[in-house]
């Protein structure tokens, strides 16, 4: 019959017969249907700067960016960009040829490991992860090898010698996320050097995902990896917009590397959008440029926020983990008498009026991240704190 297909052969290609919909579509979907307040996906509930959303107004009426711009972005966000990392790293990159912006943060994800990645090659990340991580290695032919972040002392770390007998003759690339999402670790830099020198020792290519570079809180601090001897040449770096200045729908990301990694991954990022956010680039070409004052000050609103839902999740009765960066608090649900995190947050809203995630779906290993539930707490205050109200009921 005309249209139909043969069931003998899936749809879906093998490669990602894996991947479903998205949990955070599915609790998305649960957040509607309950009237549940969603603390699952990780995006703000209010805008970003007011004078950053006038700069995109600004552009969509001056003409700036409504036709197709230029492949590798337009000439002023590169150059802002570039500024950026300069003021904050003491990082020198060059726009026209060190600098790509890119349709979020996760097409600049997706085109390195596609431009970098051969069919065969091992690409190591660090378990949790996010989860376009896994899928966009599998699209680019590669094997996926995790190394597992573990709770210790209240925080989750880098287990070192895992990480070095992680790496094979096989291995292409490190893909590493620092500030850490879903478990808001902040990489020591004893941990960065490390990472470092096995990159050069054995030659490998870094994909480092640093989107959350303003949000860390207390003492931590974040240490960009190209910043380290040997890793300018290898590293790709990749940023992003929408969770430094709260526009996250805008999709702008960026990445920055030496000239041969950049063209190699515009290479593979022509044929994914060819070109996004023509107005918007504009736009964020003037946030990067805001005063030291708003990164300042945005990130002591987030590490209140942080504090007011810890304070909720260890009324609640959860073990809350330590969160040195991100906008995400990960819990252990154990002491509530629960195991398996995906039954947890599937019955919370019913139970409590609260989404979450379940950080099982970030790991490869499963069983690993059974009891991890994670929060989202980018949200204003006072929903954070009827969030915190409802989750009292947890604790009887």
């Amino acid at each position: 019959m005309t249209g139909m297909t043969s069931s003998a052969r899936p749809l879906l290609n093998r490669r990602l017969a894996e991947f479903g919909t998205t949990i955070f579509a599915e609790m998305s979907a649960l957040a509607l249907s309950t009237g549940s307040i969603n603390l699952g996906q990780g995006f703000p509930d209010t805008d970003g700067p007011e004078e950053v959303r006038e700069a995109a107004v600004r552009a969509l009426r001056d003409g700036r960016g409504n036709q197709y711009p230029p492949g590798p972005g337009v000439p002023e966000l590169r150059t802002a960009i570039a500024a950026h990392q300069e003021h904050h790293y003491g990082l020198s990159w060059d726009p026209d040829t060190e600098v790509l912006v890119t349709a979020g943060a996760t097409e600049a994800i997706a085109a390195a490991l596609l431009a970098l990645v051969e069919p065969g090659d091992e690409v190591v990340a660090l378990e949790p992860y996010y989860d376009s991580y896994a899928a966009c290695i599998a699209m680019a032919g590669g094997t996926r090898v995790p190394v597992t972040l573990r709770p210790d002392d209240g925080r989750f770390r880098l287990d070192l010698d895992e990480l070095r007998a992680a790496v094979t003759d096989r291995t292409r690339l490190l893909l590493i996320n620092t500030p850490h999402n879903p478990t808001g670790t902040v990489l020591t830099r004893e941990e960065l050097t490390a990472v470092a020198e096995l990159a050069v020792e054995r030659d490998l290519l870094v994909v480092t995902d640093e989107v959350y570079e303003h949000l860390v809180f207390d003492e931590a601090e974040h240490l960009p990896l190209a910043t380290f001897p040997g890793m300018r040449e290898r590293t790709v770096t990749i940023g992003s917009a929408g969770k430094t200045f709260s526009f996250t729908g805008w999709k702008v990301g960026w990445i920055t590397a030496a000239p041969g990694l950049v063209s190699a991954v515009r290479s593979a990022k022509q044929f994914l959008t060819y070109v996004s956010s023509g107005p918007f680039q504009y736009a964020v070409a003037e946030a990067l440029a805001l005063p030291e004052s708003y990164f300042t000050a945005f990130r002591e609103d987030m590490r209140a926020k942080r504090d007011l839902l810890a304070t909720g999740l260890k009324d609640a009765g959860f073990e809350v983990f330590r969160t040195a960066g991100t906008y995400f608090i990960t819990t252990d649900i154990r002491p509530l008498g629960e195991t398996d995190g995906f039954a947890f947050c599937r019955a919370l809203p019913e139970r409590a009026g609260v989404v979450a995630i379940p950080n099982a779906v970030f790991y490869d290993h499963r069983e690993a991240g059974a009891p991890f539930v994670r929060f989202a707490f980018c949200k204003r205050t006072e929903v954070l704190e009827e969030a915190a109200q409802r989750l009292k009921t947890l604790a009887g």
